[in-house]
């Protein structure tokens, strides 16, 4: 009897299929790690935003510039590893 809880196309796969597939579900949940880890990181600089784009003069802001590339890591990462993962979970 078909597991029905599986996806149409990942019911008859081969071994060697089976494989690649829990090797990309490996690598999205190893991104979505990523991703949260730079989640905090982001959380931390928010506390120093404001103060930094409050009293730091002209364009020099370099919180800000560290917590957009780190919210810009942590969205790629998260949604990249959100589509890796895509599917039913291994067990």
């Amino acid at each position: 009897m078909a597991n029905t809880l599986l996806a149409m196309e990942e019911r008859n796969l081969t071994p060697n299929q089976v494989e690649v597939l829990d090797k990309r579900r490996n690598r999205g949940l190893m991104l979505m790690v990523v991703s949260g880890q730079f989640g905090i990181i982001t959380v931390v600089l928010l506390l120093w935003l404001v103060q930094d784009l409050t009293y730091a003069p002209g364009w020099a802001h370099p919180v800000a510039y560290y917590f957009a590339f780190a919210l810009s890591v942590s969205a790629i990462c998260g949604l990249a590893g959100a589509y890796l993962r895509h599917g039913a979970p291994e067990f």
